[in-house]
């Protein structure tokens, strides 16, 4: 083999090394660009979500959706737990910026009537807590529950309270896990 070949031969070896380099660089980019902007992978823990979403679920959060629009009623969201790093609570919206919410006697009341499109409680609430009283939402705030009503930390405990929409991580979009479950969550 003469020296042109061998000097030949190492660099199609060098550029065949850069490329896989340059490649794996962009997948990485790539990676981070998606969980960081678009989605996010996230397990649920406990029962308070139940019978929609189950302890183990492992879901998808869209993260960009609410770039480009405001959260709607019913939706499922995903939000940090402000006491505890690296905690995220599942909860679905019930009260809108702006409306005035209460819990009496087991049911929601958005502006004094009482919520009679939440179909998704499984039971009547037995602790208002802190919505005994009528409490007014202001600008971006939110009141969520979780749909296993009397075993769920939410809104209405003052650990959780009114959630911001802006630490809002996104609304979870699709079951992966169990296999049996996978699909698209419906929200309304």
């Amino acid at each position: 083999m003469s020296e042109d070949e061998t000097r030949k031969d190492d660099r199609s070896v060098f550029r065949t090394i850069l490329g896989w380099i340059i490649y794996l660089v962009i997948i990485v980019l790539l990676t981070y660009l998606i969980v960081t902007f678009v989605g996010q992978r996230t397990r649920v823990s406990g029962s308070s979500m139940e019978t929609t979403l189950s302890d183990g679920d492992n879901l998808i959060v869209d993260k960009i959706s609410y770039r480009f629009r405001d959260p709607k009623r019913y939706e499922i969201i995903v939000f940090p737990f402000q006491y505890e790093d690296n905690t995220y609570y599942i909860k679905r919206i019930i009260g809108m910026p702006g409306e005035t919410v209460q819990v009496k006697d087991g049911y929601v009341y958005i502006n004094g009537e009482r919520l009679d499109s939440d179909i998704y409680g499984n039971e009547l609430m037995e602790d208002p807590g802190i919505f005994e009283e009528p409490v007014t939402l202001g600008e971006d705030e939110y009141f969520v529950l979780g749909d296993n009503r009397n075993h769920s930390s939410d809104s209405r405990d003052p650990s959780v309270g009114i959630i911001k929409g802006s630490n809002m991580i996104g609304r979870a979009w699709v079951r992966i896990y169990p296999f049996s479950k996978f699909g698209v969550i419906k929200h309304e």
